[in-house]
Formats: C-alpha cells, structure tokens, sequence
C-alpha cells in the first residue's frame, strides 16, 4: 500500500508542484495589486492575472489523486464543486485580465465575450448545482474561447491591428507568449473534441508562457505609470512652489489697521487667489478671487490674475474700474472657465472703504456692534467682454471689521448634508470680534473642520481676508 502511494506521488509530484507554483504566483500579484491599489497605478491586470494563474493552479491540485485523497471527505466534495466552477469561470476571468491591454473595438468585443461566457458560466455551475451534471455547457465555451483565442493571435501578430486595438509596451513578448499558449490550448481542445483527456500539466507550459508575457507587461505599463505619475508630482511641486510665489509673502503693513489672511487649498494647487495693492500706509486695495473649477486649470487662471492685477494698479481706488480692467483682459483668455472676485479699497486717510464684487460671496462688514452682508455684484468674470459692477461706499469707524471669503467657506457639508452655511458663518464672526484678525480666522477654520465628518475630505479651496480697523 505505501509502495503504490509513492508510486502515486512520484507520478503526480509534477503536477502538485505546478499547481503550486500557479497558485503561489496568483497570490503574489494579488497581493502586488492590494499593496499598490492606492499609488495611482494601474493594477487591475495584476488581479485577473493573479486570479486566473491561482484559479488555475487549484485545477491542476484538484486533478492530483495525492492531493485529493490528503482531504477529508467535506474538502473532497467541495474541491469537486470548487474545481467545476474554476472551469466554467477561467475563460471570463482570463478574458478580463485581456481586456486591461485593449483598446477602441477589441474592448467591446471581449466585453461581449465576457458576458456571455459568465452567463453561460453561471448557467453550468447551476446546472450541475440541480442535476450534477459537470459538463453540461462546458463545450459552448471552449468553443468561444478557441475563436477568442484565434482572433487574439491574428490581431497581435499583424503590427497594425495590435497598435490600434492593444496597448502593448512591448508587442513582441505579448504576440510569442500568446501564439505558444494557443497552440497549447488548440491541442488541449481539440483532444477533447475526440474524447481524449490530456493531463491538465500538459496546458500548464503554454499558460505559464503567456502568463509570463502578460506580467512582463504589465510590469512594464505599471513601471510607466510609476514614472509618469513622478513626473506629474514633480510638476504639481513645481507648480505649488509657482502658485506660492504668486500670492503675497506678507500682510501690509498699515497704519491703524490690522491684516489677517488663510489659505487652505483642496489640491496641491488651487484655483482660489487673493492679493493686495498696497499704495502707502494709509491705502490699500484688497482683492479674493475664485476660478470656477479646480486643480492646475484653475491655478493657471489664478496665475493670468495675478499678472493682470499690474495692469489696474493706476486704477485702484476704483472698484468697479479695477474689476471691468481684470474682466476685460481676462475674457479672450478664459475660455470655458469663469472667475468670481471680491474688491475692497480702504483710504483710512479719508476714512472710507469702497466695494465691488464679480459674482461673488456677500463680504461680511461689521459696523457699530452690527453685522451686515454687503452684496453689491456683478456678473462674473469672463461672461461678457464688458460690464458694469456696482460700487457700495460707507465711512470707517474705529472697531470696523471686514472679511473677504470664498464660497469653499460656507459649503462644506456635515454627515447630514447640510452645509455649512452663511448663517454660521456670521455666527463664528459675531463671537469673535473682540478677537484680532488672525484669531477669528484660525477658529472659523477650527468650525468648519469639526462641521465636516473626521474622515471628509475638503471639496473646495478655502481662501479667508480678514480687515480689522483699530482707531
């Protein structure tokens, strides 16, 4: 008896060994995938590649005597059920890990070949769940994966088709690895055709070629996604350290008032922007601007501002005349995209505070113990190549408090929808103005962050100018 099990296993040692090795390399891409999922790269092929070598590893094991007499009895049974599945679910799984390398209409062509093999997939597995019959639809796909795989080779191996419906890093790998594997299966089938079952170990050289060209690759798209995602973080540092540059190193220095500003960008760079045109001690002008959109479109919007913004310098004690100046010049340029601006000049000389505004949040102004939203708008930046905005006066008192925002302040949300809102934000304004600028603003922003669940993320860039009058 001991005689005949060695007999037995050295008879199958090859096959154990190559279902193991299939399923130990399905489990290392697999795993590849989870640990790289968030880097940004690519790694969907590393599944179905990884679940199609482990999921035919497991074939190979289930085909071993050795391994399926080491089973108690319940394994045995569902090692059976296991392995009935695995054949109906190879060929869609295979297909998918295709479809990661395709383009145009290959990919509509192997999603339809995907469904319908899972369909009839499905359908045999419960089949054999009523009847116990294994078999039943097996034939219908073979067939349909023979045709795949017939239609594979000639795309691949013609130069043309394979640049328009692959996208392959190196075609030559993937068309060797590809016409090996089909001369494998087209045996394998065939054989069965005639009603001769060849050992499953004799599919294992031509899949583990082809398994070998598909990780060849996809290592090779995923080290290109790696570089190019390096590439795109170094232009984002880049462009950080451009945007950083663009907006004041400073506060101005000015005589009896006091200047606070936040800045909390969603992304690396931003589309929000503030500036300030300081003239003297006595005169400052004080613009926030937000670009509709969001990432490195907006921040070249931001930029356009900034260099726009020299332009309207002889203008800047005029609201209306500094933004119909930055609409004018920004019109030809913004395309698709549309700007909201916020302006205040302050002359503590006269002791007046002029105000316009471009489609944009109401500036809070908080006079002798009351708070009041000042509108005064016009139509955003960038509609059309001329138009007026309205102009608000008022004089300044000692205690005077302004503050310039964007609507990344009021709109974030708590874990019931509801959004932050004008109402609290005037609230946080009215209980802190005793407090200097800069502390007012550190606890709006303290607010808003505890409104927001722990794990949101910010939606929108966040931009705060905040003016206070001391006598």
């Amino acid at each position: 008896m001991q005689g005949q099990v060695a007999s037995i296993l050295r008879s199958e040692v090859v096959g154990i060994m190559s279902g193991t090795i299939f399923v130990f390399i399905g489990l290392v891409a697999c795993s590849f995938a989870a640990v790289r999922r968030r880097s940004g790269v690519r790694v969907r092929i590393f599944v179905w590649l990884g679940a199609w070598s482990a999921m035919y590893g497991t074939l190979v094991l289930g085909d071993s005597t050795s391994v399926v007499a080491a089973l108690p009895s319940t394994g045995r049974s569902s090692l059976s059920f296991l392995t009935m599945a695995i054949d109906y679910l190879l060929f869609p799984v295979a297909s998918l890990a295709f479809l990661e390398l395709s383009a145009g209409k290959m990919r509509l062509f192997l999603k339809t070949v995907i469904s319908l093999s899972l369909a009839l997939g499905i359908a045999g597995i419960g089949f054999f769940a009523v009847t116990g019959s294994r078999e039943k639809l097996l034939l219908y796909i073979h067939l349909i994966a023979a045709a795949a795989i017939i239609i594979f080779v000639i795309v691949l191996a013609v130069p043309g088709l394979s640049r328009r419906y692959f996208i392959l890093p190196n075609r030559a790998v993937m068309v060797v690895g590809t016409i090996v594997f089909a001369m494998e299966a087209l045996y394998f089938n065939v054989a069965r055709l005639f009603d001769f079952q060849p050992p499953r170990i004799t599919g294992s050289l031509g899949l583990a070629v082809l398994l070998s060209s598909f990780g060849y690759v996809a290592v090779q798209i995923a080290l290109a996604g790696e570089r190019r995602l390096h590439s795109i973080e170094s232009e984002l540092v880049i462009a950080q350290e451009i945007q950083a540059s663009i907006l004041p190193g400073k506060n101005p220095e000015m005589k009896n008032l006091l200047v606070a500003a936040a800045y909390r960008p969603m992304t690396a760079v931003a589309g929000d922007f503030y500036d300030f045109i300081a003239v003297d001690e006595k005169r400052a002008g004080f613009l926030v601007a937000d670009v509709t959109g969001h990432g490195v479109p907006a921040a070249l919007i931001a930029s356009m501002i900034k260099v726009a913004i020299q332009s309207v310098v002889p203008c800047a004690h005029d609201p209306r005349e500094v933004l119909r100046g930055l609409n004018g010049m920004l019109f030809a340029q913004l395309k698709a995209q549309l700007v909201s601006a916020a302006y205040l000049w302050i002359d503590m000389e006269k002791r007046r505070a002029f105000y316009s505004a471009a489609g944009h949040p109401p500036m809070l102004h908080a006079h002798s113990g009351t708070l009041a939203r000042v509108e005064s708008n016009g139509l955003l930046l960038g509609v059309l190549p001329e138009a007026e905005y309205p102009l608000w006066e008022t004089a300044i008192e000692p205690g005077d408090r302004f503050l310039l925002y964007t609507d990344g302040v009021s709109e974030p949300e708590n874990g019931s929808g509801e959004a932050f809102g004008e109402k609290r934000l005037e609230q946080v304004v009215r209980e802190n103005h005793l407090s200097a600028p800069s502390e007012m603003l550190d606890k709006l922003l303290a607010e808003i962050r505890q409104w927001q669940p722990v794990s949101a993320q910010q939606k929108d860039d966040i931009t705060l100018v905040a003016i206070s009058v001391l006598s």
